[in-house]
């Protein structure tokens, strides 16, 4: 008997008719005589309709009634599965963040998981029952509802996994697995049949879709097996998917592993700050303040005395980080701020990185061939990231795809 934690996303739990199919699936992982809990995220669009009503009535909403109306798309979505469940004959329980408990901080919209008490799901799993629990949501020291930031659903599960001491958790999705890149802009892109923690984390933080961040970071810290599947196979079949496993379960390690894009990317740039010592400090103290996360980075200095400061956040955060440093204008000294939401970040990754050179070399030279031009480089033990017209995205992807022989 295995012990299973099984997460299925808003698209594997669009309407009633899919919401069966998941029970069905549950159902036959349960009859095979494993222990099972599930784990559900909102219907797909239903959270970006409550964000947008939140937004629509004060785009500055207080963060503890927006976590109030938008962790209700996961409570419908528990008690649903849960019926449709129990029309198979199962014993099913939903379970929402504060039933369990699942105990967060208080930073409300982002809250980050503190502990999850176990003894009651594991109690009831051992009498057969299946717990469905709400993902994406948990409860603050306060006693409030907190939730996750978008994609906690994926962060929930493993966490929650963790607390089981669960032997694998499955993360159903609208994708068979974690590919080379998206299939949708490069046909030949080829789907994983495993990839490393750190490799899975670097493209989940550039732009993969597939897994939330955080969920990665967690599966990684807490060594939990996740495999990433698809909601959508025919009945019955043998699920074929992606298993995240330490680097040393990967005997032959690519030079590249995939390639990540980001067309949700906003440039900043701040003009003519004074080049002295602590700038940096007065520029980005502001903004990890405001709780604005900043990606790439780079200082030009100027002869005359001055530096040109230039970052990338997400363009959802870009108000915010606006905000933070006209705010701090006076202390700062700069003359202009400028920005720029037509740009995408191209990120190669692999753990081959690390024993092998000329691979950054590799990306310079395909894009010039390409006549892309790059306006940021970063990179990491095992990334190179550029930030491109937003316009080159999908060449950019297609060129570096076949230059590190990712074809399929």
């Amino acid at each position: 008997m295995a012990r299973i934690v099984m997460k299925f996303g808003g698209t594997s739990v669009a309407d009633l008719d899919r919401i069966r199919i998941v029970a069905d699936r549950v159902r036959r992982q349960v009859e095979a005589g494993d222990q099972v809990a599930v784990v559900v995220s909102a219907m797909a669009g239903v959270t970006n309709q409550l964000v947008g009503w939140c937004q629509a009535l004060s785009p500055l909403h207080d963060a503890r009634e927006y976590d109030s109306v938008v962790a209700t798309g996961e409570q419908v979505t528990s008690g649903l599965l849960a019926i449709a469940l129990q029309t198979y004959g199962i014993d099913a329980r939903s379970w929402l963040g504060w039933q369990i408990p699942l105990t967060t901080d208080a930073s409300h919209g982002t809250a980050r998981i503190q502990a999850i008490e176990s003894r009651q799901l594991l109690a009831r799993m051992a009498q057969g029952q299946v717990p469905v629990v709400a993902g994406f949501q948990g409860i603050a020291p306060t006693g409030r509802v907190t939730t996750l930031g978008r994609g906690g659903s994926d962060t929930s599960a493993v966490a929650l996994a963790a607390a089981l001491r669960a032997d694998r958790c499955d993360i159903y999705t609208d994708v068979d697995g974690v590919y080379t890149t998206d299939p949708r802009i490069v046909p030949g892109a080829r789907r994983l049949d495993r990839i490393a923690y750190e490799e899975m984390l670097e493209l989940a933080s550039v732009g993969a879709k597939v897994l939330q961040t955080r969920s990665v970071e967690l599966a990684m810290k807490e060594r939990v097996r996740v495999q990433v599947l698809s909601s959508f196979g025919a009945p019955g079949e043998p699920a074929v998917g992606t298993l995240l496993v330490d680097e040393d379960e990967i005997v032959e390690k690519a030079l590249v592993t995939g390639i990540a894009y980001a067309r949700d990317e906003a440039k900043v740039t701040v003009k003519n700050v004074p080049d002295r010592p602590g700038v940096a400090a007065a520029v980005f103290g502001p903004l990890a303040q405001a709780g604005v996360n900043v990606d790439m980075i780079v200082q030009n200095v100027s002869a005359d005395g001055t530096t040109d400061m230039t970052f990338t956040t997400n363009q959802a955060e870009l108000p915010r980080a606006i905000a933070a440093l006209d705010a701090e204008r006076a202390h700062i000294g700069f003359a202009q701020l400028i920005t720029d939401t037509n740009v995408a970040k191209i990120s190669v990754v692999g753990v081959g990185m690390r024993s092998h050179a000329g691979v950054a070399n590799t990306m310079f030279r395909t894009l010039a061939e390409k006549g892309i031009n790059i306006q940021v480089i970063s990179t990491s033990e095992i990334k190179v990231s550029v930030l491109v017209g937003k316009e080159y995205t999908e060449l950019a992807v297609r060129a570096l795809h076949s230059a590190y022989g990712l074809d399929a």
